[in-house]
Formats: C-alpha cells, structure tokens, sequence
C-alpha cells in the first residue's frame, strides 16, 4: 500500500548540508500498522512527511498503492491534496477558531466533489462517533483537553476515508495514564478501519504494542525490521537493544560454535556463558551477549546440569511499583534485573543468578 524505494532526502543547515534520509526502502502492506521508530534526528518525521508530500527527496520513488505519487528521475511530484491520505500531526494542528464540527468538516468543504448539508453533517457525526467526541461537535476547538483534541485531529485525518493513515508522534504531548488508554484505542480503531497506518514516534513502549512492523531508524538509515517481537528479542545489532528496553551487555570471545541447536559456549568476565550465536562465527571471535533483565533469574541453588549460574552481590535495589530493579555485581561486570516486589531481595545480598541458554543472544563484537 506504501513503498518507497531507494529515498535520499537533504537539508541545508547553517552548518552545511544535511543528508537527513540515505537511501531507505520501505514496503507497508495493506491494512498494516506500521511504525519507523528512532531517536530525534534519525530520519523517520522527514520519511513521513516525504510520504504526505510535505517535503521534496533529492532521489527515490513513492507510491501510495498503484500510484506513482513521487520519483526523482521522472521528475514526478503529486500534490499532498492529490495522494489520498489523512495526516494527524504531533501539534494536532486544529483550527482554534473554529468548532468541533466545523474542524473535521474542513477537509470535505475543500473536495473538489461537493457535498449536500445532510451528506456533510453524516460524515462529519459518523467520523466524530468513531473518536468517542459525538455530543461536543459545537464545543470550540480550544476549549478540548489535549486527549480531546488528539481525537478531533485524527477524526479530521479520517473524515475523507483515506486509503492511508500516517501519524506523526500523535500521542507524545499526552500525559502518562492518557497515553496508554490512547494507545490501545487507536489501534484498536485503525484495525476495525482496515486503513493502511505509517506511524512515527520515539516512544518504544508505543512501538512494541501498537504495531504490526516496527523499522528502527538511526542517522537516516534503517537498522532493522521485524515484528515488535523479533526487533526486543531478537536485535541484530547493539543500537537496537539499547534503544529497545533494558539491556544487559556482556563482552566475550567464542570458545566453541553453536551446533544445531545454536548455542555455543562465550569466555566472559563473568565466566563460561551458553548462548544463542549468530552463524558463522569462529572460535576466538569477539562477540557481545545481549540478555533482558526479565530474563535474569535469582535462584535459591543450581540444580544438576543447570547452565549460566552466577554468583552476584546486590548493589542496589530500586522499587518500581510493579517490580524491583536490582542492581548486581558478577566481578568487574554490572548487571541489571527485574523482579517481582515481594521478592525482598536487599542491597549487600548475595545471591546466585541463573541466564537462561536461549534467552541470551550474541552479536557480533565492534
């Protein structure tokens, strides 16, 4: 429903020129959720808005369904009006001067098909229905709290029932408990629509539960793709755990390949460790074991056999309300887990750590 192929995309800055997007490809299949997440400055609102035709590549192709909406080299640019798209922006971007009503009637009043008061004010009451704001289409726009007006942005999005959805952090100037009610709300919606939905935003939290498709973007470039549960438990490379979550890293060096089952044996600071290996790697080779604090297990013994047992020290435990952070210590190396609350682990405590073989991944060293 969206490709974009080979997009290059410049500014000009004080500083010189800026190569914002470098070469990205991009494929959004129909009805998918998908979301380009990344820091500030990596690229992905530049992507967005390259789609809405809000900024003008230096070279690559954009097609929103079978349409050619942008090429370089065929010198082709549809108009933003012209692309069949609605567009809910991080400002939100509501008329202040006008009401409810009147702000999602907005985009229909400028179609070039014009439709009849009675056909006007269904689209408008159904749009405003779909968004949970039906009984305030006669309240101004200012007077909405910010939840509110997030929704008459995105009802105003959806109003012309546009083949595609982007959303420009959309949620970001909600306050904490909004914005987890939002997230669930709005995919639950775009789901029930079938609309095609390219979603950007910084927030992981927001990628992990909302998408189908999540790329992370670092400097202009995509790093990885995959489906929120490949990109957290499976990250290629250390951008992407970092950036995903907590992350525990541990250097080491392959002292055997991984078999069949994938596992093979890493020299660590901490000690011999079983771990998932990427392919082709070779003994002596300098890897990084990436594991999830939540994959960090206090034991009280090491049964027979059991693999990756540690001995550690509490450094510190922090209360999280629905968990513990502890704070560990395995000699020279820190690491970091999740607990249960009543777990009543202590600072000074010592312990033994169990990692799970299949929950810990290497990656290639630097």
């Amino acid at each position: 429903m969206i490709r974009i192929e080979n997009l290059h995309v410049y500014y000009q800055t004080d500083q010189g020129r800026v190569h914002a997007v470098r070469g990205i490809d991009v494929d959004v299949k129909p009805g998918q959720f998908y979301t380009l997440l990344g820091p500030s400055g990596c690229g992905k609102t530049t992507t967005l808005r390259s789609v809405a035709g809000l900024e003008t590549p230096a070279e690559g192709e954009i097609f929103v369904g079978e349409d050619l909406v942008f090429s370089a080299s065929k010198k082709i640019s549809v108009p933003p009006y012209r692309r069949d798209i609605g567009m809910v922006f991080q400002s939100y971007a509501i008329w202040p001067h006008l009401n409810v009503f009147e702000n999602v009637a907005f985009p229909l009043r400028e179609m070039k098909h014009k439709f009849s008061p009675q056909e006007l004010r269904k689209k408008v009451t159904g749009a405003l229905a779909l968004v949970q704001l039906d009984g305030l289409a006669d309240r101004p726009a200012p007077f909405l709290s910010g939840g509110q007006q997030q929704r008459l942005a995105l009802a105003r999005a959806l109003v012309k029932e546009p083949r595609v959805l982007l959303l420009d952090e959309p949620l970001s100037n909600l306050d904490a408990k909004l914005r987890e009610e939002t997230r669930l709300e709005l995919r639950e919606l775009v789901k029930r629509l079938k609309i095609t939905t390219l979603y950007v935003t910084h927030d992981q939290l927001e990628a992990l539960t909302m998408s189908d498709m999540v790329t992370v973007m670092d400097q202009g470039r995509i790093v990885q793709s995959g489906s929120p549960v490949e990109i957290y438990q499976a990250p290629q490379e250390r951008f992407v755990a970092n950036f995903i979550g907590l992350t525990n890293f541990i250097e080491g060096k392959v002292l055997s390949a991984a078999g069949k089952s994938r596992l093979g044996t890493v020299e660590t600071g901490c000690g011999m460790l079983r771990c998932i290996l990427p392919d082709g790697l070779a003994r002596g080779e300098s890897v990084l074991i990436i594991v999830r604090p939540e994959d960090i297990n206090v034991v009280s013994e090491a049964s027979v056999g059991q693999e990756n047992v540690l001995h550690a020290k509490v450094e510190a435990v922090i209360f999280m309300g629905d968990a513990l952070e502890c704070q560990l210590s395995v000699g020279s190396q820190r690491l970091r887990t999740k607990l249960h609350p009543a777990s009543g682990l202590r600072q000074d405590q010592s312990v033994m750590l169990q990692l799970a073989p299949e929950r810990c991944r290497a990656i290639r060293g630097s």
